[in-house]
């Protein structure tokens, strides 16, 4: 069987969109098991993640993904950019706004052209911050984990935990150059108290409006960006006092402009979204 897929990326986070809503490639092979193989640098296409388009009963449409080891996760901002701008530019919905039913819930993208119509920017209203341990899921008390200690295989980490559809450990740091994110990311990803494991964003602090962010992402490893983890770094800053209710946070793939609206108390992400080629691949 030949498949049609587009492999697309948001700030260098990279991913391979298919369009599976008439569940035909689901019926050949599992999801997970497609993931590992298509994913794969040298022996596949090469992505962080495989995203699917689904049909739905009470969205417009339906949003899956799976990380490049064949897990699944609930949501991923950046992914949502790549998501919403294929469906745009293949005709597929002409609504500048949409309803995308996830793993983490209702999240609306709404995507804006540039003078030739195309798909220049998507911005991603991600829903309301989780803070409530048992919801993140993190093993802990109390109704948020703000600059919590806890102690990991690579030694004292001090952590402030949310999730933004999934679990998000925030570390603030003085000096980017000096942290091993493969080292710390990994005991922060595996730590016990993360049963279902967690993302982990490292954080250099500019200026109340500008963060610097390194990622290591739970079931990716080191990724150029990651749009659901730039969130929780805003809101993880601001819970800490270290930030402004929006910021830009600059990742190594780009910028993502994200804004925490303590009226609705959503959060809204900003950023590109790009084409890199199209093609067909036997599975």
């Amino acid at each position: 069987m030949d498949i049609r897929f587009a492999k697309m990326e948001g700030l260098g986070n990279d991913f391979i969109v298919l369009d599976d809503r008439d569940g035909k490639i689901l019926n050949a092979v599992s999801y997970e098991e497609l993931s590992k193989r298509l994913c794969s640098r040298h022996f596949g296409i090469g992505a962080d993640g495989i995203i699917t388009i689904g049909e739905s009963e009470t969205h417009d449409f339906r949003f899956t993904i799976y990380n490049s080891d064949g897990s699944r996760a609930q949501m991923c901002g950046n992914g949502m950019r790549c998501f919403a701008k294929y469906l745009y530019e293949n005709g597929i919905t002409s609504q500048n706004t949409m309803t995308v039913e996830t793993d983490a819930g209702t999240v609306i993208p709404a995507i804006f052209q540039d003078d030739w119509g195309r798909v220049d920017s998507v911005r991603v209203d991600m829903g309301e911050p989780v803070f409530v341990p048992d919801r993140i899921p993190f093993t802990g008390s109390g109704e948020r984990i703000a600059a919590q200690k806890i102690q990991t295989a690579q030694g004292e980490e001090t952590v402030t935990v949310l999730s933004m559809g999934n679990p998000h450990a925030v570390v603030f740091v003085d000096d980017m150059a000096d942290v091993d994110i493969e080292r710390r990311g990994r005991a922060l990803e595996t730590h016990e108290r993360f049963p279902a494991g967690t993302n982990a964003e490292f954080i250099q602090v500019l200026s109340p409006d500008e963060l610097v962010m390194k990622v290591w992402e739970r079931g990716a490893g080191s990724t150029l960006a990651c749009g659901t983890g730039a969130c929780a770094a805003v809101v993880a800053a601001r819970l800490n006092n270290l930030s402004s209710d929006a910021a830009t946070v600059h990742l190594d793939g780009g910028d993502l402009l994200i804004e925490w609206n303590r009226e609705n108390n959503h959060v809204y992400k900003t950023g590109p979204a790009r084409l890199v080629f199209t093609g067909v691949v036997p599975i």
